[in-house]
Parts: structure tokens; C-alpha cells; sequence
């Protein structure tokens, strides 16, 4: 169990990180306009590795077998690595290559902001999160834990459980074998 998960992690981190990595370089050209999508692509790519671990775990090594506790354990501990790799990998590239991160996200956040449909109250309420975000940031323990909530929370947390349901099998019926 632990090579599936291990080389399962591995890879779906290598995917994230290197969506972010593209996202983060592309941030540097002047025209550069975010894009959840692309983000969001990579980690659904990266999380089929999720999937495929449960899978290959019940398969191979488990006579077709899975609870969703055995499922959803595999599958977030695959997600922790996956996301290890994308925080590790975050902070290499924040501290070393892009100290003006935040400088620069906030300021193209701000540009953003549609004021034509936005009252003063909500433009002040989202300058005011979007300037917590940037102070938050100044603190190391800050940027781990909202990177890990970055990609644990809305994917990491999801995958697992639907992989788990999907692949729960408490028996091998005579068909599959």
C-alpha cells in the first residue's frame, strides 16, 4: 500500500506543481490575465492519481476489496502528498523567484474589481479581504496554511470521498473474477 500511495502522490504532486509553476511564470508577461480554470484543470488532472491509487490498491493488492474507510484513506493520503509537493514547490517559487507576488496579485485584484456593478460598501469589503490576504501573507505559517487550503479544501478533500464511494466493493462477485 505504501508504494501505491508514494508513487501516486509523487505524481499527481509533479502535475499540480507544474500547472502552478506555468500559472506563476505566466504572471510575469504584462498582459497576464489569471485563470482559475487552468488551475483548477491541473489539480483535477493531477487528483485521477487519487483515483487510480484506490483502484489500484483494490485491484492488485486487495482480491478486488475496499471499504470506503480503506478507499478514503488511501486516497488522502495520496492528496497530502500531492499537496506537500504543491505547497513545497509554492514556496520555493514565492520566496525565491517572486517576493512581489503578492504586490502584484493584489494590485491586478484590485484593477479587477468591476465597479460598475459593485456598490462602494462591496468595492471597500473586497479591498479590505483582498489587503488581509496581503498582510496574512507576511507571515511564513500564513502562506503554508492558506496554499494547503488552496488545493486541499475544494479538491483534495473531494477526490478522496468520491473516488472511496465509487470504489468501495465489500465483496467479489463471480462476474469480475
Amino acid at each position: 500500500m505504501k508504494k501505491i500511495i508514494i508513487t501516486n502522490g509523487l505524481i499527481a504532486g509533479a502535475i499540480v506543481a507544474a500547472f502552478m509553476v506555468y500559472g506563476t511564470i505566466q504572471m510575469n508577461k504584462p498582459d497576464f490575465e489569471p485563470s482559475m480554470v487552468l488551475g483548477y484543470a491541473g489539480m483535477l488532472i493531477a487528483y485521477v492519481f487519487v483515483f487510480l491509487g484506490i483502484k489500484n490498491y483494490r485491484d492488485n493488492h486487495n482480491n478486488g476489496v475496499i471499504t470506503f474507510g480503506e478507499g478514503f484513506k488511501i486516497g488522502m493520503l495520496i492528496s497530502l502528498i500531492a499537496s506537500t509537493i504543491y505547497v513545497c514547490v509554492w514556496l520555493i517559487e514565492y520566496y525565491c523567484f517572486f517576493p512581489d507576488f503578492m504586490e502584484k496579485f493584489t494590485a491586478m485584484s484590485l484593477k479587477n474589481l468591476d465597479k460598475t456593478t459593485m456598490t462602494a460598501t462591496e468595492i471597500k469589503a473586497k479591498t479590505d479581504e483582498i489587503n488581509m490576504f496581503k498582510e496574512w501573507y507576511k507571515n511564513p505559517i500564513m502562506v503554508i496554511l492558506l496554499t494547503y487550503a488552496e488545493i486541499l479544501i475544494p479538491i483534495g478533500l473531494l477526490v478522496p470521498v468520491i473516488s472511496a464511494l465509487i470504489l468501495k466493493r465489500k465483496s467479489v462477485s463471480k462476474e469480475t473474477i
